[in-house]
């Protein structure tokens, strides 16, 4: 059995406009789904007894939703916004269960390899998977977690480009599953948080428990920032590596791959799609981490006073 094919922008839709290809340097992206198709066995898919049909018709409608949608972008589109209007949408943002906001540019390198993406201003959102479920992984109810955070997210990314198309502006939703971006390094530019050693975003108050989506926009004042604090965590990683040790696959690499152009791959993602697909999206990397156990501040201060030892 083939894997999904996975929803993408129509090339009839955007033959007409001005698009962001990926660099030179960029990598070839494979879905959630394709990944664990193709790798992890149709075990992997989400049963009956875990995930109702409706939830995957949901998720599946939005994702949908994000290309066919931008069909409605005004032809005439603003590129910027008033303060008054950007605190709107900020507070018009946190009426959905979104628990952190970042803002960016994206950075071609990090769109996939034969894909586009219509504007390279981003709003990064950042949404929990709730710890009392994580921390029964690898479970149904994790699965379910996993599945949930990836419908929000595609349904709020939406919802803000409703938002930003009715004041005028130009606007496409990247869905949590699936997407054209490599959301967890799009993320860390925005100073959401630091790619620790399982290739997944650390943040400071949730630790690598979230998911990630985002919404490209033609708003070319967005409050970007080009500073994180968080970066310390590499260092951190780079020693700890509890994840790999627990990792079942042993799909973690114990030292990064580095690549030519200066940027890594921490895991084999064919290793990983096994677990991922056999034991409910495994999510062990994820309950590991000392920073999904531990205090983030806590744990910063420690290896501030080791530094002055």
């Amino acid at each position: 059995m083939k894997p999904p094919k996975m929803p993408t922008l129509n090339p009839d839709d955007i033959k007409n406009l001005e698009v962001i290809p990926a660099g030179k340097d960029a990598r070839m992206g494979l879905s959630v789904p394709e990944i664990v198709m193709t790798y992890g066995g149709l075990k992997g898919m989400p049963s009956r007894k875990s995930l109702s049909k409706t939830t995957m018709a949901k998720l599946m409608y939005e994702m949908k939703k994000s290309y066919t949608s931008i069909t409605k972008n005004p032809k005439n589109y603003k590129t910027t916004m008033d303060d008054a209007t950007l605190q709107e949408l900020q507070t018009y943002i946190r009426k959905y269960p979104i628990d952190d906001i970042g803002f960016t540019t994206v950075d071609p390198n990090l769109i996939f390899k034969d894909r586009v993406i219509l504007h390279q201003h981003a709003i990064v959102l950042i949404m929990e998977m709730k710890k009392n479920k994580i921390d029964t992984a690898p479970s149904p109810d994790a699965q379910r977690e996993i599945m949930r955070t990836y419908y929000e997210l595609g349904r709020v990314a939406n919802k803000i480009c409703d938002f930003l198309r009715k004041r005028g502006y130009s606007a496409q939703a990247g869905p949590a599953l699936g997407g054209d971006v490599n959301y967890p390094r799009l993320a860390e530019k925005a100073g959401l948080g630091a790619i620790g050693k399982h290739g997944l975003l650390i943040h400071p108050v949730y630790g690598p428990s979230l998911r990630i989506g985002a919404v490209y926009t033609s708003i070319e004042n967005l409050p970007i920032t080009d500073e994180n604090e968080h970066l310390w965590l590499q260092s951190f990683c780079s020693t700890c590596k509890q994840c790999v040790k627990k990792c079942p696959a042993n799909a973690i690499y114990n030292e990064d791959i580095i690549h030519p152009d200066g940027s890594r791959t921490a895991t084999d993602y064919k290793l990983c799609a096994v677990p991922f697909a056999q034991q409910y999206g495994c999510t062990l990397c994820v309950k590991n981490c000392i920073f999904y156990k531990g205090d983030y501040h806590k744990l910063r201060s420690k290896l501030q006073c080791e530094h002055l030892t």
